[in-house]
């Protein structure tokens, strides 16, 4: 077996009373596809930075292989003392470097090369940092949430320039299809020490529930062990007469071993406070239009939400997808057209660009306002500290200030501070950014079993697909349609991909860019002959799989079976879980090869 490119063994870091990461070790071999999953705190960028090289750990042992590069993107990349992007991604690459590179990467993130490092967004100087980090080919590439602020076109091309890398990858994302397209080997991060599987995120959440269950079986048995020796320690002869020292050394040493016993850290309690239900006709817009200069942000645009909807806006960066949700919410006028709010709607929002987070704000004054030490949770008060347990912060993180927060811990913080508003409509522009696979699958639930309405910017197609009843795609040119149900469902209405939003080099006048970018993307008029081909067969294909997947049942219901012949037993099992699968996916290609000839059928 060929040595490590990247060995970390024992690492141990403390950060004042808290320690971080306690014998925790991480592999990278040539070409491994790793992800790197835990909890939001639980050090999983601070492993990647000692990987890197850039933060000492406080115990334990570092190995690179000497030549080998290595790359990482932060989370919060600093592009200070560089003239242009293209400098910041350029340096240290060294002669014979292509330049053509630059700019295809810059490109396809949405830059040209000559933008300012000091006139940019966090979201651009993200997408630079990422150009930086992918620009050398490395041998291994570390990468801390690589989709946040990237639109869903950009997503798509990362997922295939990485496929097309031969150097290794480490992956921290909360973007589910994003690992799952991915990974190959998990590394979980868990109170402070790491586990590896030998598998991809596909199979990452099964295991941990495994393995958290067997924990608790084996919680419950040391408990019962405690309980025995107490009983004993009261009620046993011997403790009448005179004490057992080693017994009750024995006993002291279980409750000691009790307290330090690591416990898995509790879930965020994700609950929206209600406020009344209002009417059935939540949002109405009719042929709504908003222009800046030249440029058409949104056009002719209509639309009527009810109560009870989940809408997902998706579309390029720069598409006008939050000037859409300011018209749809009354915060911005239209040029044309009116929208009309219903009665008694009461709105919760969550601004992507977390400007209520003041870096010295203490993080219980962001739910107070600074006043007190209660927080108004719909029509109760609670003391802060009580609230913001719910949401898994200490009562000393109550009183630090914001900026030591992790991104993570500031995305809760924002939905602790949204989801305390009485609502029944809530407008969530990027929720998914920064938080833990967790607390997204808690999410998720919240919204399922909220009462109200939802409108939510996102380009995770996982969430979208389980919390989206229909999804507005911006086309281009101001254009919104709306597809029903989630982000696979409107791909597949589509029939045809995402393009990414490709900036002009510097060298390229803009106006005859523009004038490329407006020409309509041909759209196909009927489905292919192998699709048609697909669509007349599948049918014959799929009640053959019913009628196999029929026989296999009756032949396993035969109890006997097992005893008479085993082998045939593994076999028949086997080709059954064959068939379910064959069944599932022509099923699948049927369904949206339908959708396809519907859509098609309709334009």
């Amino acid at each position: 077996m060929a040595a490590p490119l990247l060995l970390l063994q024992d690492i141990a870091i403390r950060f004042g009373d808290t320690q971080l990461l306690d014998g925790a070790e991480l592999s990278v071999g040539e070409s491994e596809r790793l992800c790197l999953v835990g909890r939001n705190g639980s050090g999983k960028s601070t492993l990647l930075k000692i990987a890197a090289g850039l933060v000492e750990a406080d115990a334990g042992t570092r190995f690179a292989q000497p030549g080998a590069t290595i790359r990482y993107l932060p989370q919060e990349p600093s592009l200070a003392g560089f003239a242009t992007t293209r400098d910041y991604v350029e340096a240290g690459l060294g002669e014979g470097y292509d330049s053509n590179r630059t700019f295809y990467l810059l490109g396809k993130l949405g830059l040209s090369g000559a933008e300012d490092p000091a006139m940019l967004s966090g979201g651009e100087a993200r997408r630079a940092a990422l150009a930086r980090a992918l620009a050398p080919e490395p041998d291994i590439l570390l990468l801390d949430e690589p989709t946040n602020h990237l639109d869903l076109p950009a997503i798509e091309w990362l997922e295939e320039e990485l496929s097309g890398l031969p150097g290794a990858l480490v992956l921290v994302s909360h973007d589910r299809r994003f690992l799952e397209d991915l990974s190959r080997v998990t590394v979980w991060l868990d109170r402070g020490q790491t586990r590896r599987l030998e598998r991809g995120f596909r199979d990452f959440e099964a295991w941990r529930d495994d393995t958290l269950a067997q924990e608790e079986r084996e919680r419950h048995k040391f408990d019962r062990k405690i309980a025995m020796e107490e009983d004993w320690l009261r009620y046993g002869r011997s403790a009448r007469r005179k004490r057992n020292v080693g017994r009750l050394t024995r006993l002291q040493e279980l409750r000691q071993g009790r307290r330090e016993q690591l416990r898995v850290a509790g879930n965020v309690k994700l609950a929206a406070t209600d406020a009344d239900e209002g009417g059935t006709r939540v949002i109405e817009a009719r042929k709504i239009a908003k222009s800046y200069s030249d440029k058409k942000i949104v056009a002719d645009f209509s639309v009527r939400i009810l109560r009870g909807n989940r809408i997902g806006v998706v579309g390029a960066n720069g598409a006008g997808k939050t000037t859409l949700l300011n018209l749809l919410t009354g915060k911005l006028k239209p040029d044309a057209g009116k929208v009309k709010i219903g009665a008694n709607v009461r709105m919760a929002a969550l601004d992507q660009n977390r400007t209520e987070l003041h870096p010295d704000t203490p993080v219980a004054s962001v739910l107070t306002g600074g006043i007190g030490d209660t927080v108004q949770v719909g029509d109760r008060p609670r003391h802060v500290v009580s609230y913001l347990k719910d949401f898994l912060f200490t009562p000393a993180q109550a009183r630090s200030p914001v900026g030591v927060l992790s991104g993570g811990e500031r995305a809760r913080l924002l939905l602790a501070k949204v989801l305390a508003a009485p609502s029944n409509l809530l407008v969530l522009d990027e929720p998914t950014n920064d938080l833990d696979l967790e607390t997204l699958d808690l999410l998720e639930e919240m919204l399922a079993e909220y009462s109200g309405t939802v409108l939510v910017v996102s380009h995770d197609r996982d969430f979208l697909d389980r919390v989206a009843t229909s999804v507005l795609f911006a086309e281009g040119g101001g254009r919104f349609v709306e597809y029903a149900g989630g982000c696979s469902d409107m791909l597949a209405q589509r029939g045809t991909g995402v393009e990414a939003r490709v900036a002009p080099p510097p060298n390229v006048p803009k106006a005859s860019v523009s004038k490329e970018r407006r020409k309509p993307a041909a759209r196909p008029r009927k489905l292919t002959f192998t699709a048609l081909h697909e669509l007349k067969t599948l049918p014959a294909q799929m009640a053959a799989l019913e009628k196999a997947i029929a026989a296999l049942h009756a032949k396993l219901s035969d109890a006997t079976l097992y005893e008479r012949d085993p082998k045939e037993f593994a076999g028949a099992s086997a080709r059954l879980v064959e068939a379910q699968a064959a069944l599932a996916a022509a099923e699948e290609r049927w369904l949206e090869l339908e959708m396809q000839r519907e859509q098609l059928e309709r334009s």
